[in-house]
């Protein structure tokens, strides 16, 4: 009898748990491959805006993801970090994007040294622009994704899943196929 109360409560425990840590779309817009990526005006870890239109002309990695400071969301941010300079010589700008407040975009940024914007999108918009606004674990956040958006403001390709000690050498060769550099 008490194994089996044992093996209830656990069961009933995973259950739970299991709806506890589902993350619930709030956004399922995603703009499509070969449109126009939209548009938006944020603040970085310094203040400073940064609208999509600054980066004509160039490449642009727009990543997204959930928290600074976390685990999976500072590995990505060193991987980008890491690769800086093969995505300066071939044009391209990272810009990383959060529902996280300026104040906290900057001591994440001072941390982990990270040499580009993290854009505060405290409202969520351009996160539900881009579809990836999401709840998890009780709070509204960005689904970790990311968009390269080409010279002339399409979106050029989208990751939809991402695993973060992999995705920014997977971005730089994806870059590379689309004629990053050329």
């Amino acid at each position: 009898m008490k194994r089996f109360i044992i093996v209830a409560l656990f069961a009933f425990i995973a259950t739970v748990a299991s709806f506890a840590f589902t993350a619930t779309s709030i956004a399922d817009n995603q703009p499509v491959v070969g449109n126009p990526a939209p548009e938006f005006e944020l603040a970085d870890q310094s203040g400073q805006l940064h609208s999509l239109e600054d980066y004509r002309n160039q490449w642009v990695i727009l990543y997204f993801y959930p928290k600074d400071g976390t685990p999976g969301c500072t590995t990505e941010a060193c991987e980008f970090r890491d690769s800086i300079f093969a995505f300066r010589d071939i044009n391209a700008q990272i810009l990383g994007v959060s529902l996280d407040d300026v104040e906290s975009h900057q001591e994440f940024a001072e941390d982990h040294s990270l040499p580009f914007p993290l854009l505060a999108d405290t409202d969520g918009e351009a996160s539900n622009a881009y579809g990836v606004k999401t709840r998890m674990f009780g709070m509204t956040v960005a689904k970790r994704q990311t968009f390269i958006i080409d010279p002339d403001g399409n979106v050029a390709k989208h990751y939809a899943k991402v695993k973060p000690d992999e995705h920014s050498a997977e971005v730089l060769a994806d870059l590379k196929e689309l004629g990053a550099g050329s």
